[in-house]
């Protein structure tokens, strides 16, 4: 049975409803893409960053919006968000705030629609060479957290009471009756995650290197500069610190590939949770490109 949203409205896109939440008036908007796993309430403390629209939404099958086969391509995501844009008549040009996965689907969107898009926010983003940029090692560790991600078993009621807790303190800033609901919907669809990642190798990562270069807009790129708690349960410290380090050069090059990009690390930030843990951060910088576009 479908649960009901604590904030929002839907919007119906070739045949899905989608949740969309909408705050502010005015051009340029800002719009939010969730990394996998994470929904658009997620950026609710986040959201109203200045004096314009800002959008969060759900794309389909993720959060509260209809199902969908996942995983799916960046193509079909962003023919989705341009189409939820126009139906909801949300005023261009935008700019795209794509957290992990979410940038991916930013950075394809302005790949394929450069006049729509203004700017660009990348928190914490993946890419397609990454493995050029890590230790050798890497290799073998991305395979073991596939594999390892593909045999997890259900949670147990120890750990749904556990995760309830640490996601409560995630929370605490939001309003109660959007921290509960949100907190149920993660813990009933965690595995979303691992579903809309599976086709990273396939066909995203395809998609984005023969996609073509991005426009020349004002972008700028946050690091995660905290420790990769993750990837520690794989790797030998000197691995870890290695992958980490190639992070940041890969990011550094994304961030310089563009004629008006600019790199920054938030020390202590972690991967899932910049946002949350730094919003002061993700904040200034919506700031500064608005400021620029």
């Amino acid at each position: 049975m479908r649960t009901v949203a604590p904030r929002g409205r839907y919007v119906e896109v070739d045949g899905r409803r989608l949740l969309l939440h909408r705050t502010g008036e005015g051009a340029p908007s800002v719009v939010f893409l969730p990394g996998a796993g994470l929904y658009g309430l997620d950026f609710l403390n986040v959201q109203a960053a200045g004096p314009t629209t800002s959008v969060i939404y759900d794309r389909a099958g993720t959060g509260w919006s209809d199902p969908a086969d996942l995983p799916r391509t960046p193509t079909q995501v962003t023919d989705e968000l341009q189409a939820l844009l126009k139906a909801a008549e949300i005023p261009g040009p935008y700019l795209l705030v794509g957290h992990s996965l979410g940038a991916f689907y930013a950075r394809r969107y302005a790949q394929r629609f450069p006049g729509e898009v203004a700017a660009l926010l990348l928190l914490d983003p993946g890419h397609e060479d990454i493995l050029s940029f890590l230790p050798p090692e890497a290799a073998a560790m991305n395979e073991q957290m596939k594999q390892h991600q593909d045999d997890l078993p259900d949670l147990t009621e120890e750990q749904l009471q556990a995760a309830r807790g640490q996601y409560a303190q995630l929370y605490a800033a939001w309003p109660p009756e959007v921290r509960d609901a949100l907190i149920e919907k993660h813990l009933a669809t965690w595995r979303t995650q691992i579903a809309e990642t599976a086709n990273f190798e396939t066909e995203v990562y395809d998609e984005l290197r023969s996609g073509g270069p991005l426009p020349d807009v004002p972008l700028l790129l946050l690091t995660a500069g905290g420790r990769n708690a993750y990837w520690a349960k794989f790797a030998a410290p000197e691995v870890l610190e290695a992958a980490e380090a190639g992070i940041r050069s890969m990011h550094e090059a994304m961030a310089h590939s563009v004629p008006r990009g600019e790199h920054r690390v938030v020390e202590g930030a972690s991967h899932g949770y910049l946002h949350i843990e730094h919003p002061d951060a993700v904040l200034g910088a919506i700031g500064e490109l608005l400021a620029r576009i």
